[in-house]
């Protein structure tokens, strides 16, 4: 998040520079069980973005100093890959990808029913395959249908999703160049059916009108983000009973 206000991205009628209005997203597909190995699996097209999610468990929780008496272990590995953007990065887990990987995890526990299984551990694997803007949201996304799509039990889904502000005007779903030259940036997860709120980030300022108006585009793609999983999901098990 740049904050160079002076960078215009908007255009004379109000749209921005890829055409899409303020409160419209990137294109999004979602696809469930992409990876046959894994217990549950989904791939994520937002925009440039491409996730893909993979979830292994329960399973007893290694090494076992990790095991909680009382409820299972989520372990999430949030990655990029080394060619997922422009200039390669260096491969393994640095301290961007644990951060975004705590976040992930803590806004899926929200959502989990861990208590169900005690002394164990579920493994989710986010990789991020290609990245422009709101990796996150395309990553923890991702993560809630795979994570439906191997069985495990869950609450609600959970739909990750940003509002920003560029040019003073408040827009849904950022891209890269409003991304890097933008005012401010407020990613969160929703729980699609109550309007829950599973976390809440923000980088650079809103004012509460600003806020207010971000969180109205939030929870207006959300739902929209819901229908894509649950189509995904029945997809994928219509697809189980044909074979």
């Amino acid at each position: 998040m740049g904050g160079y206000g002076d960078v215009q991205m908007l255009n004379e009628d109000g749209t921005r520079m890829d055409g899409r209005r303020p409160d419209e997203l990137r294109k999004i597909e979602i696809e469930a069980g992409v990876v046959p190995v894994a217990d549950g699996s989904a791939r994520v097209q937002w925009g440039s973005n491409l996730a893909i999610a993979a979830v292994y468990g329960p399973m007893e929780a290694h090494p076992r100093k990790i095991s909680r008496q009382d409820r299972c272990v989520l372990d999430v590995r949030y990655n990029m890959a080394p060619f997922s953007v422009t200039d390669r990065i260096r491969p393994g887990f640095n301290r961007r990808s644990r951060e975004i990987g705590k976040v992930t995890a803590n806004a899926l526990e929200s959502v989990v029913q861990l208590e169900l299984y005690p002394r164990s551990k579920i493994r989710v694997e986010i990789e991020i395959l290609t990245a422009e803007a709101g990796t996150r949201c395309c990553g923890i996304t991702a993560a809630a249908v795979a994570l439906a799509d191997a069985g495990i039990p869950m609450r609600d889904l959970l739909v990750s999703v940003a509002s920003g502000k560029i040019n003073d005007t408040v827009v849904l779903d950022l891209d890269k160049p409003e991304d890097n030259y933008g005012q401010a940036d407020l990613p969160v997860g929703i729980l699609p059916n109550s309007g829950e709120l599973a976390f809440l980030q923000m980088d650079g300022d809103l004012s509460v009108e600003e806020y207010d108006l971000a969180m109205v585009y939030n929870m207006k793609a959300t739902k929209e983000i819901h229908e894509l999983q649950k189509a995904a999901l029945a997809a994928r098990y219509e697809n189980r009973g044909e074979q």
